[in-house]
């Protein structure tokens, strides 16, 4: 069977609007004077994930629901500009979209907008079968119609990845894709117990390797029943925002599984690249590639060990 795609990414496509404020929380005020300008482009985490992988080389197809609206040519405009190609699904809602606030220190805080969108949307399953049995690999989006996608990835036989975001450890909504998916990512953020949450995630699930970032404080990897600490990797630049931070160490990491390597290893990779991206401002959607990337973890691997394998 022919795969044509590296990576098919489904969910995901939206707009944000980036204002940056003095300080999170943000004390109450009639009003703030934003110097640095209030500025909205496309990318959410579909989109950012989409654009990580093709800058580090990978052929990478996106598909999702978007409008026929402006928002939704800032979408189609950034696909074509960055080489991605992108099935849009039409969605008389118009396309997804979000503000997201962010700190000097580059926290941020999202609000979405989950009015555009209704219970029925689906994405076509002929079509995802399509795409998907044309990719190595596919990696899902926890929006309400990729769920309904599920199904029909694992016929296809496609490796599958998710990213549950800040989930609880707890919300039902999230459990399909949890435990559909080969590979997990998930932030430790909402997580009294990570380990408790990843183990469990293996046990009812089909999971294989389920990575849970915790900022500044690396991530936790489990694999092959054994769970360890990834140090973080201080950022070559200056941190600006960590918006997309998430979606550059999934990216990352799966090109490191494409290419053969071992899971320790793509979580280097997931680290290199989620520090890249903290010095990228988030009114631009940009990520690290593949040369940068080999060179900054060859930084921190014995010489015999610093070699590359290719995808």
């Amino acid at each position: 069977m022919s795969r044509d795609t590296d990576v098919l990414v489904l969910g995901g496509a939206g707009v944000d609007t980036i204002v940056y404020v003095p300080q999170l929380p943000l004390p109450y005020a009639d009003s703030y004077m934003i110097d640095s300008g209030i500025r909205t482009r496309a990318g959410q985490t579909g989109d950012f994930v989409a654009v990580a992988l093709g800058s580090l080389g990978l052929r990478t197809h996106h598909m999702d629901m978007l409008g026929d609206d402006p928002e939704g040519d800032l979408v189609r405009a950034l696909h074509r500009d960055k080489g991605i190609a992108l099935t849009a699904v039409p969605q008389p809602a118009g396309t997804k979209r979000a503000v997201n606030l962010v700190s000097p220190d580059g926290r941020r805080l999202s609000l979405y907008d989950t009015s555009r969108g209704h219970p029925d949307d689906r994405l076509p399953e002929p079509t995802v079968r399509e795409l998907a049995t044309a990719s190595r690999h596919a990696h899902v989006s926890i929006t309400q119609p990729c769920a309904h996608a599920l199904p029909a990835l694992r016929d296809c036989g496609v490796s599958i990845s998710t990213d549950l975001h800040d989930w609880d450890g707890e919300n039902p909504y999230h459990e399909p894709f949890a435990h559909t998916a080969d590979v997990v990512f998930l932030s430790a953020t909402a997580l009294t117990d990570p380990e408790r949450t990843m183990r469990r995630i293996v046990e009812r699930g089909r999971a294989e390797v389920v990575v849970a970032t915790a900022g500044a404080e690396g991530a936790y990897l489990l694999a092959d029943d054994e769970l360890t600490r990834i140090p973080a990797v201080t950022p070559a630049a200056p941190v600006v925002d960590s918006n997309g931070a998430g979606d550059a160490f999934a990216a990352a990491f799966l090109y490191g599984r494409l290419s053969g390597e071992p899971p320790h290893r793509c979580a280097l990779y997931g680290a290199v690249a989620g520090a890249h991206a903290c010095t990228v401002p988030s009114t631009e959607t940009d990520a690290i590639d593949r040369d940068a990337l080999h060179a900054r973890v060859a930084g921190f691997l014995p010489p015999e060990e610093s070699g590359t394998r290719t995808v």
